[in-house]
């Protein structure tokens, strides 16, 4: 049966431009990850006017749409009918807060929405727990966590959401909007703010919140955690035990507006300098069989030595074609790529 995917619209202008085939990609990535790669024919095409990725399969049934719905830039899914007809294929997201919580923060350097949530999606396709996606929940660390997109993006899961970040206007600026998105929604929850202190000495500062998307939930412990530190991202083990995180998801520093540590000469630009010294504790942080996905500017790291580091970190890349697409323009001085890489089990 032949199926045709429309695309989520994109404020975006650039990634718009690449959604179409960052998609395509997704879904081969999806299909060989938990759909017994029963997809052919993955295609760009074009109906009525109109821009959609086609695939062919046999008839989808609830548990491969379960998992379809969760496309980063999915907005209607059809069956192509005989003549040409789309026929409606219901779509159940895994989404359990308004979408406000992913739209509502706007700033320069934010990552786009969509591609975050691509990141994290294919984050959770690498690792061993793929076809869990739809009913566990996932404990995810974002080291380079900025303002919390990742985070906000994991908690729409229904997943645990940690988050690193060392820039401390970053940090304060996460925990006002969560909290007060919290209370304005009425979302049942318990926030713990305060500095944390090793060998009398005050290391950074943490946001804990425990929170259910429903007052039934909460009241029977069925909640979510997010767990947000201000310090530097190498300093994630003294926060987290080692082997205790699902997915470690990062997006790094692009080398144009953002850095990436403090130094004593300045502040390190590219992001090489960087994983070769988190990408160690990033991977201690993974429980065996977790996966680890990065984005980050070609322009200023090449792909092979990003991966170098990830292998030398312990952690086993995939290198599948789907995944080699998910390099993209993001503007004249970013091309933005993505790795994956699984720790063994």
């Amino acid at each position: 049966m032949r199926y045709a995917m429309l695309i989520l619209p994109s404020a975006n202008r650039v990634y718009a431009e690449s959604s179409v085939e960052l998609t395509a990609a997704e879904l081969e990535i999806f299909a060989g990850a938990v759909l017994g790669g029963g997809l052919t024919d993955v295609a760009a095409d074009e109906i009525a006017g109109v821009s959609y990725v086609t695939f062919e399969s046999a008839p989808l049934d609830e548990r491969a749409t379960a998992f379809l719905a969760n496309l980063s830039s999915i907005y209607a899914l059809f069956a192509v009918e005989s003549g040409g007809l789309l026929r409606p294929v219901p779509l159940h997201r895994l989404d359990r807060f308004d979408d406000d919580l992913i739209t509502i923060p706007k700033y320069a350097g934010k990552t786009n929405e969509q591609f975050t949530k691509l990141l994290l999606n294919a984050t959770v396709m690498g690792s061993a727990f793929a076809d869990r996606m739809l009913d566990r929940r996932f404990t995810v660390l974002d080291p380079l966590a900025g303002r919390g997109t990742t985070l906000n993006q994991a908690m729409m899961y229904g997943y645990d959401a940690l988050g690193v970040d060392r820039d401390q206007k970053d940090y304060e600026a996460y925990s006002a909007f969560i909290q007060r998105w919290l209370k304005e929604k009425r979302i049942k929850h318990k926030a713990e703010h305060g500095p944390v202190r090793r060998n009398r000495q005050v290391v950074g500062r943490r946001l804990q919140i425990t929170l259910a998307a429903s007052k039934e939930d909460y009241k029977a412990a069925d909640t979510q955690r997010i767990d947000m530190v201000n310090a530097d991202t190498t300093r994630t083990l003294e926060f987290w035990k080692s082997g205790s995180v699902d997915l470690v998801v990062a997006d790094a520093p692009y080398g144009v507006q953002h850095g990436s540590r403090t130094q004593e000469k300045g502040l390190a630009r590219g992001p090489l300098e960087l994983l070769r010294v988190a990408a160690p504790v990033w991977a201690g942080a993974l429980r065996p069989g977790g996966a680890l996905g990065l984005s980050w500017n070609t322009f200023v790291a090449d792909r092979a030595d990003t991966a170098s580091i990830l292998a030398d970190a312990g952690l086993e890349v995939l290198d599948t074609p789907a995944h080699r697409r998910l390099v993209h323009r993001v503007d004249q001085a970013i091309r933005r790529d993505v790795l994956v890489a699984r720790k063994p089990a």
